[in-house]
């Protein structure tokens, strides 16, 4: 091994979570670089380390999937214990992961990386800590997360509130109680959908400030049973690789034509999918679903006729109708969502009737009065994909930093290396798969690539590689052609990165994630538009 001192080594690694744990592994252990990891957290998990609140599980049908792929030896010895992997499930696993591969050891936790600038004459990444060091490597790899930086809304007053306040993605990890209380919940997003359920149970009341209603399809989340677990785990080798190539779970999908059916047909399979549950109604329904308005119009119906007839009372279930195209924003698991409005303790306030006008120390004041709250939860969701790279804010090249190379546009290279920022790479970056495909699996497939690279540079005794200008225009008309060709673009949704004011409206991600991963293989062998010096 490669072994690097206090001051310098052959990687930097940001980030503790599903990438930064996997990248660390990898070039430590497989290609024997000295490595040293940074994380804010006093522990391992990223994202997971954080979202902690009620009823936080991974937003798909994930065990025993949602998991690294790389070890049969891990696969066999780790017992998943539902199809729905919990938070408390995921950080467990993450500790596992952690310990089984002495990680640890090379994390510096509780360590915010404060700058990150690039040495041209050196070709190092020169980072500083707010523990007062000065840190430098060849190459930094940042996995900083596709949702971590929590986005805080700005509504008048908001800060004069007096009683409590958590964001989701900034939970507490000590118990927070919600009996006897007055709760108002703003966000109907994943985690405000996980957790409106569970805080209803206990709280005195819930109202729920909704921005934009949701299609949210039910979870059928059930014991996973061993029999599940031992035929994955004698499959698993057939399973990574179905993964890889089915943009990023091993189910088979159903192509079915729409117009060999009748609609009564069509309806009839609509069901069956919806009592399977997880997300086979977006998948496994008909071909062309989220790019054909026709067809999506009849699957949008068909999920507001399952809200009306689960939602009792007529007027809340209206409010609660999505009017955009079904999938186009984040597809949600729920569990128990809409069943909760039919709760005498909850109630509903529609934010785009009824909008909020300011805060007061004890409630919130919309147009049609004010609501006495003691508990202010904000499930408002993230500055998605390119906030935590922001955050950062590296400087590349002439000290260029990444907040004025991105004023406009997200420019990259396959969504994980950026044109003036040499030797920079980053995992789950604008333009990478990210949530369209597994994770864990997908940061997988990114390290190798990484790899590739950095071995390359240093076979060749090169200094530097960095992707070029061409490269990075060219990448984003693929990226806006392939969405362009769905309904993605029609709705206002994080993918866009219209939840955050100001922020350039862009698709943020990869919608072909099989023919993603190839493209990076095929980039690995001929390092097509990258400049290596």
């Amino acid at each position: 091994m490669s072994i690097g001192n206090k001051n310098n080594y052959d990687v930097i690694i940001i980030g503790a979570g599903f990438g930064g744990l996997y990248a660390l592994h990898h070039f430590r252990d497989k290609m024997n670089l000295s490595v040293r990891a940074f994380d804010g957290a006093s522990g391992v998990g990223g994202t997971w380390w954080y979202n902690r609140y009620p009823g936080a599980r991974v937003d798909a049908p994930s065990s025993p999937f949602y998991a690294y792929t790389f070890s049969q030896e891990l696969v066999d010895e780790w017992e998943w214990t539902e199809t729905q992997t919990s938070q408390a499930s995921v950080r467990s696993y993450l500790e596992h992961v952690a310990k089984k591969f002495d990680l640890k050891k090379d994390i510096q936790f509780e360590t915010w990386v404060t700058d990150a600038s690039f040495d041209e004459a050196k070709n190092q990444w020169i980072i500083q800590t707010d523990k007062g060091e000065s840190i430098s490597s060849q190459f930094l790899i940042c996995a900083t997360g596709a949702l971590f930086v929590a986005n805080m809304p700005d509504y008048p007053g908001i800060n004069e509130f007096s009683g409590e306040c958590y964001h989701t993605g900034r939970w507490p990890h000590e118990p927070v109680s919600f009996k006897g209380k007055r709760v108002g919940v703003i966000g109907t997003g994943s985690s405000g959908i996980q957790s409106i359920p569970e805080i209803a149970k206990e709280a005195d009341h819930v109202t729920v400030f909704q921005r934009t209603p949701q299609y949210a399809l039910p979870a059928r989340n059930r014991p996973l049973t061993t029999e599940e677990l031992n035929e994955s785990r004698a499959n698993w080798s057939d399973l990574r690789k179905s993964m890889r190539h089915r943009g990023g779970w091993p189910f088979k999908t159903v192509r079915r034509r729409a117009a060999d059916y009748t609609p009564e047909e069509r309806r009839a399979v609509y069901e069956e999918l919806w009592e399977q549950g997880g997300i086979h109604l977006a998948i496994n329904s008909f071909a062309g679903v989220m790019a054909k308005k026709e067809l999506n119009d009849e699957v949008s119906e068909f999920v507001r006729e399952k809200i009306r007839e689960t939602v009792k009372d007529p007027e809340t279930a209206r409010k609660l109708m999505p009017d955009y195209y079904f999938g186009t924003k984040r597809l949600i698991l729920d569990n128990g969502y809409f069943e909760t409005y039919n709760r005498d303790n909850v109630s509903l306030v529609d934010l785009r009737e009824d909008p909020i006008e300011k805060f007061t120390r004890s409630g919130i004041v919309t147009g049609s009065g004010e609501h006495p709250i003691d508990m202010l939860v904000l499930a408002t969701g993230f500055d998605a994909v390119s906030g935590s790279m922001l955050q950062l804010n590296p400087k590349g090249r002439a000290g260029m930093s990444l907040k004025e190379k991105w004023d406009v546009h997200f420019d990259n290279y396959l969504g994980t290396a950026i044109a003036g920022f040499p030797n920079l790479f980053m995992i789950h970056g604008p333009g990478a798969p990210g949530v369209f495909f597994t994770m864990p699996l997908g940061g997988e497939l990114t390290t190798a690539f990484i790899s590739d690279c950095i071995e390359h540079v240093r076979r060749e005794k090169l200094g530097s590689i960095e992707a070029t200008e061409q490269a990075e225009l060219e990448w984003r008309h693929e990226i806006n052609e392939i969405a362009n060709n769905t309904l993605y673009p029609e709705t206002d949704s994080w993918y866009m990165g219209a939840n955050i004011p100001g922020k350039p409206r862009q698709f943020l991600g990869h919608l072909r994630g099989s023919q993603y991963f190839d493209r990076l293989d095929e980039v690995a062998r001929s390092q097509d538009g990258f400049t290596l010096q």
